[in-house]
Formats: structure tokens, sequence, C-alpha cells
């Protein structure tokens, strides 16, 4: 089966304190939904049109369960605390098997 992906890029972090709170809160609601964080800010070099940004990429063992985690109540309180606080890209996306 194949695994699942939240795929993230920041384009503009307009309030780092909302990402901070964001950030306590999403953790421990990912965990809880199966994921696991290969990427978290670190080193970006951009090619084409993408931006040299913070990005964050988080692995479930399925599509299904990356879906149900974003769709998770934990992780919706943690949006609600994001808001308006950053711009970003967000996708979930199949891997291949």
């Amino acid at each position: 089966m194949p695994k699942g992906y939240w795929v993230s890029v920041y384009r503009t972090i307009s309030d780092p304190e909302k990402l901070a709170a964001y950030n306590e809160l999403a953790r421990p609601a990912v965990q809880a939904g199966g994921g696991r964080t290969f990427v978290r800010g670190g080193r970006v070099v951009a090619h084409d049109a993408g931006l040299a940004e913070r990005v964050v990429l988080i692995e479930f063992d399925s599509f299904e369960q990356a879906v149900a985690a974003h769709e998770s109540a934990a992780y919706q309180e943690a949006l609600v605390v994001l808001s308006d606080g950053v711009e970003r890209d967000f996708r979930i996306v199949e891997g291949i098997d």
C-alpha cells in the first residue's frame, strides 16, 4: 500500500508566535495520527519557481491515514491557532508503492 505524505512549503511567516503555538499543538496531533516528520525547516535550495523557505515533510503509512490525521479534531485545533500567521502551500500526496 502506498504511503501518504504531508508536504508543506511556507511562502511567508508573518507571525512566528502563531507558528510556534501551532507547532505545539500540531506535533502531538500528527504523532497521534501515525505521522513521522522527516523534514522540518533546515537548509533549502530552490529551483525554478520554488521558494527557499521553510519546508515540512511528514510520512504516514497510507494516504488515507494522512487525510484522516489532517481531518482530526486535534489537528483542526492546531490550524485554528495558526490561522493567518503564515501563508503556505499544503498538500497531501500519495507515494508510489
